[in-house]
């Protein structure tokens, strides 16, 4: 398992961590070649998503809905299925990180990044619904099935031609594989462990309950949680909104300052809480692109899988619809939590910790002769007199807490005793003067991720309102998630061997859903992260390489104005679900 884990941490490290030197600083080559491909299919498809965008907001109205077109489930469901995918943990979560490193400037960058994920996230599915597979027969055995499969496996094989297809089959054995973990065990094990840390609810209750939930739903078919996404994605994004709002107009005098300090921070950043010196600056902007890229999961192949279930005979319909999903995730969704974290003042804040010296989010870092800090692998005794460091300066070694320095530190979680001795990072204990060990310590440490968050909203609601707000946030948003990614992982299911594997498939993604609530998923997460950082790469070529069939699309749909003959047909079709109902 040792081993396992370190080739995975390996692997992880250069796809994730290692890329182009930038200014003394490496930009992750997986966001240099999704924000590139954002970048190129903006340019080449004249800033559509600027452009289209109130369009794409009448199709999903469902104004335009003509029953009768080949498809599986509405726009708006179609669309809700995708963002129950999206809108999840990275919103709660995906924001603090951002700030937590990049500090505020950071939010700036997750715009930028939207607005060209936007374009990204177009073409994809437009390619989806185009060469989408569309049942001809009829299959009523099989019916909860669905009749569509879709997605970057079929725009790859049937859009480049066969001599692709291996290629689309790595692409389907890498998602489908990746929608066990990342998907669902992992979000199983997040609900779990919030619930059992507020709560104090036993994680394998939890995981009973969440994956009854999501058994009943998936095993439905995408007809099925088409209609539970619809129902779920906007119950779930009023709860959190509505909470978010309400702290946003209780501050509503930090509204444009805080804006100022947004914008202000993206482009001259003093320092963030867990980064300072000459590169603060990339270092912002990294934070942004990152969890705004991943946030909204535009180019991971994943969200065209929904999107090419939708009633429709035109593909830029649904394309169109598509913009609006990094809009609502990123735009408006990871603005409010980012605006609630910097307005409460507590994107910078220390709270008090037990600092676990044998795992959890410890490390150690040494600091070089410009004052800036690098991590320190090696093996140090740090020296600690009156809970502060005897050595600072050049060469002195320091005890992080995510990433953060703590500056003092006790033993006793009241904060009475101040710890006399040394630090011994090869055991992993604490030795006082008098001769004790202790495991653990205790300071004043910063938080991060999904705790950040919810220390947000508690600070800016009254009572417990928003501990529970975001607690019924996180088992919503998760269980949503998995939802959806059942569907992504039969459909490649599918595409691999037939639609006799998607049953099979869904008992297994359940099963792995209650092993997530209640195993520690170290090596889950790591895999899963190493399996979509490689599957994004098939999915972008693709469309690079088939982004002037998108622009041809693109030109034959707004100059045919297909939209005009659909709204009649919708017309209709309301007025005889009229009449059946008064006969």
């Amino acid at each position: 398992m040792e081993l396992l884990e370190n080739i995975l941490g390996t692997l992880s490290d250069y796809i994730w961590n290692r890329g182009i030197p930038v200014a003394g600083e490496e930009v992750p080559w997986v966001v240099v070649v999704l924000l590139g491909a954002g970048l190129f299919l903006t340019v080449k498809l004249g800033f559509l998503q600027l452009r289209k965008l109130g369009h794409g907001f009448a199709v999903t109205s469902g104004i335009y809905d003509d029953p009768a077109e080949p498809g599986d489930v509405s726009h708006f469901q179609a669309l809700t299925t995708a963002l129950s995918a999206t809108v999840g943990i990275g919103n709660i979560a995906g924001v603090a990180l951002a700030i937590h490193w990049g500090g505020p400037g950071a939010l700036f960058w997750m715009w930028v990044t939207a607005l060209v994920g936007m374009a990204t996230k177009y073409t994809e599915v437009t390619l989806a619904q185009r060469y989408r597979d569309v049942e001809r027969e009829d299959l009523d055995p099989y019916k909860w099935e669905g009749t569509v499969s879709g997605g970057p496996m079929y725009y790859i094989e049937r859009g480049l031609g066969p001599s692709w297809k291996p290629l689309a089959v790595f692409f389907a054995g890498m998602l489908g594989t990746t929608a066990f973990l990342t998907g669902n065990a992992i979000q199983a094990n997040t609900v779990a462990d919030t619930l059992n840390t507020t709560l104090g609810m036993p994680v394998w209750v939890t995981g009973l309950v969440t994956a009854s939930i999501v058994a009943m739903v998936v095993i439905g078919g995408i007809t099925r949680i088409g209609k539970v996404t619809g129902v779920l994605a906007p119950t779930m994004a009023v709860i959190y909104v509505t909470g978010a709002l309400t702290i946003i107009a209780l501050h509503a005098d930090q509204v444009i300052p805080t804006f100022g300090l947004i914008f202000r921070e993206a482009f001259n950043p003093t320092a963030s809480i867990a980064g300072s010196g000459a590169g603060v600056f990339l270092l912002t902007m990294i934070w942004g692109v990152k969890r705004g890229l991943f946030s909204n999961e535009a180019g991971q192949g994943s969200a065209p899988i929904a999107h090419a279930a939708a009633k429709t005979d035109e593909p830029v319909s649904e394309g169109v619809v598509a913009l609006v999903e990094p809009f609502i995730d990123t735009i408006l969704i990871c603005t409010m939590t980012g605006l609630v974290i910097i307005m409460t003042g507590v994107w910078d804040i220390r709270v008090p910790t037990e600092i676990t010296l044998d795992k959890g989010d410890i490390a150690y870092v040494i600091e070089q002769a410009d004052g800036d800090y690098a991590d320190f692998d090696d093996l140090a005794r740090i020296r600690i007199a009156d809970g502060r460091y005897v050595d600072t300066g050049a060469g002195a070694v320091q005890l992080t807490w995510h990433e953060v320095i703590v500056d003092q530190l006790y033993t006793d979680e009241e904060q009475t005793r101040l710890f006399n001795g040394i630090v011994d990072t090869d055991r992993d204990i604490a030795v006082a003067e008098d001769g004790n060990e202790y495991t653990s310590l205790f300071g004043n440490a910063a938080e991060s991720g999904a705790p950040l968050t919810m220390i947000a909203f508690q600070q800016g609601l009254p009572g417990d309102i928003g501990l529970y707000i975001v607690v019924l946030s996180v088992f919503l948003f998760a269980i949503s998630t998995a939802i959806s990614w059942s569907y992504y992982g039969d459909r490649c299911a599918n595409y691999l061997f037939g639609h006799r594997a998607v049953l099979p498939y869904k008992f297994v993604f359940v099963t792995m859903h209650f092993i997530g609530a209640i195993l520690t998923l170290a090596v889950a997460w790591t895999l899963g992260d190493v399996f979509l950082g490689i599957v994004i790469l098939p999915n972008l070529l693709a469309l690079i390489l088939l982004s002037g069939k998108v622009k041809q699309m693109t030109g034959s749909y707004f100059e045919r104005k297909p939209w005009v003959e659909n709204r009649e047909a919708h017309r209709r079709w309301k007025e005889q679900q009229r009449y059946k109902r008064l006969d």
